[in-house]
This record gives structure tokens, sequence and C-alpha cells, in this order.
């Protein structure tokens, strides 16, 4: 078990580096210059934001890692014990349970407004492909069903 959590966080922390942040790379440099992804997800900041954090002053990014650490181990645990497909269950859950928290519990705790009811497509994309990042570490591994 110790050897999933710990695989889980690493692929959950490099999946951000790699696939979150990745995705964010392409949007800014070339999603900013097509007017239909602008219209549908908004203008792109640049990726490896390095803004200090609240309430350690860790870059954003690190703090990012870090929770996708740990998420990474949570799925790694639901991959092994529930066995689904891996690549389509983690795309699915990075997407939706990822979302939906940032969405909801995060801004609840850090005292900032609640979710306006617009679908965050951004936070959809991101975190699908952090989900997808973090399943293709993992197949192997922990000997997946992909």
């Amino acid at each position: 078990m110790v050897r999933t959590i710990l695989a889980g966080f690493i692929a959950g922390a490099l999946a951000v580096l790699v696939f979150h942040q990745g995705t964010a790379f392409l949007l800014h440099h070339l999603g900013n210059d097509i007017p239909a992804v602008v219209a549908a997800l908004g203008r792109t900041a640049p990726p490896f934001n390095m803004a200090p954090t609240r309430p350690l002053g860790v870059p954003t990014v690190l703090s990012q890692s870090f929770w996708g650490g740990a998420w990474g181990a949570l799925l790694a645990l639901l991959l092994t014990g529930v066995r689904p497909r891996a690549i389509l269950f983690s795309t699915l859950f990075g997407a939706l349970a990822l979302t939906a928290v940032a969405v909801s519990l995060v801004p609840w705790l850090k005292g900032l407004p609640l979710w306006n009811g617009a679908i965050p497509w951004r936070g959809l994309l991101y975190n699908g492909a952090w989900g997808f990042g973090t399943a293709l570490m993992l197949i192997r591994p922990l000997h997946l069903r992909p």
C-alpha cells in the first residue's frame, strides 16, 4: 500500500508539471492566437506560474505539484482497489472531481467567491490532462488495465 501511495504521489506531481502545465503551455502559445479557442476558454495565462501562494509563499506551480501528488495518491488507491480502465477513469476523475473541488471547496476555504455557475472548461481540460498523464505513469508500476 505504501508503494501504491508513493507511486501515485510521484505520478500525480509529475503529471502537473508535464501534462497539466503542458496543456497550459499549448493553450497559451497556440490557443491564444485562435479566436474560437479564446471565445471558449478565454485568454490563457503563461504556464509554470512562479508567483508565491499563501500561506507558505511557495511558487504556485510547486503548490499545484504537491496537490497533484496528493490527488495522485488517492487516484492510485482507487485504481488498484476498483480496477477500472485506468486511462478513461483517471481522465474523468481528474476532469470532474478535481474541477468540482477547485470551484467549490477551495474558494470556500480561501474565503473567495464561490462558483458562479459558468462551466470551467479550462479547468476540465487541465485536470483531465492531469488525470490522463497520471494514469499513463501508473499503468506499469501498478499493473493496471489501460
